[in-house]
């Protein structure tokens, strides 16, 4: 069975050391490989599977954005959740959080899908699960990505305080439980895709209320603006 070594930001490597020695890692690992070998297309790219924590350092992380699935069309998927590559078609979720955003706190609404410059500034846009076959939602669910996904919460959650986490819809509210309420902020609203949104995420200020917490530790803010 494959060792679990991915090439991964060395803080989160060291917060995670011990998940990569469970066998659900090498599991998870042999699964992805088999994968590729039978021809199946996965997204996001290798070198992107691991985009979030390599984006955004464990010490650096103020903010976590929950996604469920990587996207499973092609060239849309880059390792952030919610975020597509320059170039892309800003997908119907994320046009929705622009929207809310330029409700929230007056910000144009971006034709850039590419959320890198929140994850600069210590937005972990982490998924779920980390891959997913072409044009197939959910197929790489519970393989072991959740395991690992949750430890990073977990973790974050232990080792860190003041942290804000997003949680959008019914599947990232779940992760609530692995969250330590008493040292962190958890904001919660339905889910922004375009069945949802106009259920409570629209007007849910999450982004001037995320600031407002960061003002309030003494924190810088998230410029919210991608261009």
């Amino acid at each position: 069975m494959p060792t679990f070594d991915p090439t991964i930001e060395p803080s989160w490597k060291e917060a995670l050391r011990d998940e990569f020695t469970k066998p659900y890692c090498a599991s998870l690992k042999e699964f992805i490989v088999k994968e590729i070998q039978s021809g199946q297309t996965i997204y996001p790219a290798g070198k992107n599977i691991f985009a979030a924590f390599n984006a955004t350092p464990f010490r650096d992380v103020r903010v976590v954005i929950l996604g469920q699935d990587p996207y499973h069309g092609p060239a849309q998927a880059h390792g952030l959740s919610f975020s597509v590559p320059e170039g892309i078609k800003v997908p119907p979720s994320l046009l929705n959080i622009y929207k809310e955003i330029n409700d929230d706190l007056g910000v144009p609404i971006s034709q850039s899908g590419n959320l890198e410059k929140w994850a600069a500034q210590g937005v972990l846009l982490l998924n779920a699960t980390l891959t997913v076959r072409a044009e197939q939602a959910g197929s790489h669910q519970k393989k072991g990505w959740e395991e690992f996904t949750d430890a990073a919460i977990h973790t974050l959650s232990e080792q860190r305080e003041g942290v804000i986490f997003l949680l959008w819809g019914r599947y990232a509210q779940a992760k609530e439980a692995l969250i330590d309420a008493s040292k962190h902020h958890i904001l919660k609203a339905p889910h922004p895709s375009p069945l949802s949104a106009y259920a409570g995420f629209f007007g849910c200020k999450h982004f001037s209320k995320t600031n407002e917490i960061l003002r309030a530790q003494n924190k810088k803010e998230i410029d919210w603006r991608i261009e």
